[in-house]
């Protein structure tokens, strides 16, 4: 069943950000002990559009997406989230921006078992001190087609279900940018396809941004766009491509 029959809220979040990376660089160490994640990347993802990020295990994947992401800081080279650089930004209000801009969706569902499914989505809003506005909890777990289990704890959820979760609390507060890290490397064929319908709706329907990082190229043919790396350098760059086209191009490439 697509996800689509999730989507009982009308969308009310503006147009995503346009992200762009330039002469992107992120060192490891020094010296002879270096490892150079990212060798001078320059990448745009179009606001309002869904990319894929591939590569071989140590391409630098998931290092670029933590540095687009504000989450890990480029030796050299700049990042924008629209018109703004947040690698000229300290981390304070760099942190701001991550929780008003951002939301992250990890392989690990990271929810806390002793908080309900409404509490772990509310999370980071306490956490940032806000005030929780619980219909809007109830909304991303509307969306998500779990507002019917806000009140249990995340161990009496599937797998699938958990990472909804996730999702939901990553929807929560309206992100105008979605990065996700693998975030079906730990389920099953048919909870993958519901998480990433999920990802791919956020975009077709309210017009949001998002980077996903994933070894998959099943779960890369859900994207508009796969731009792929090998030893921290862009090397190809796929529009609409299907999961055959993506295996046959990886398939030359060091695993």
């Amino acid at each position: 069943m697509s996800l689509s029959t999730y989507a009982t809220v009308p969308p009310t979040v503006e147009s995503g950000l346009r992200i762009r990376a330039e002469n992107l660089h992120r060192t490891h160490g020094r010296g002879r002990d270096a490892v150079h994640a990212l060798r001078g990347v320059d990448v745009t993802f179009a606001a309002g559009t869904f990319t894929a990020v591939m590569g071989p295990s140590g391409s630098g994947k998931s290092t670029l997406l933590q540095c687009v992401a504000g989450m890990d800081r480029q030796t050299s080279g700049t990042v924008h989230w629209g018109p703004t650089d947040i690698t000229a930004l300290p981390e304070r209000r760099l942190a701001q921006l991550r929780r008003s801009e951002a939301g992250f969706i990890f392989q690990a569902y990271n929810l806390m078992p002793a908080m309900t499914v409404e509490q772990n989505v509310a999370l980071p809003a306490r956490l940032a001190g806000r005030r929780v506005d619980w219909g809007g909890v109830t909304e991303s777990l509307a969306q998500v087609g779990l507002a019917d289990r806000r009140r249990e704890r995340p161990g009496r959820l599937s797998g699938g279900q958990q990472q909804r979760v996730a999702v939901a609390r990553a929807l929560f507060g309206r992100p105008r940018i979605l990065f996700a890290d693998e975030p079906t490397g730990a389920l099953d064929r048919s909870t993958s396809r519901e998480v990433l319908w999920l990802l791919r709706e956020r975009v077709d329907v309210e017009g949001r941004t998002c980077v996903m990082v994933t070894h998959d190229p099943v779960a890369a043919s859900y994207a508009d766009r796969v731009v792929v790396l090998a030893d921290g350098v862009l090397v190809d760059d796929l529009v609409r491509p299907s999961a055959a086209q993506i295996a046959e191009k990886l398939s030359g490439l060091a695993c």
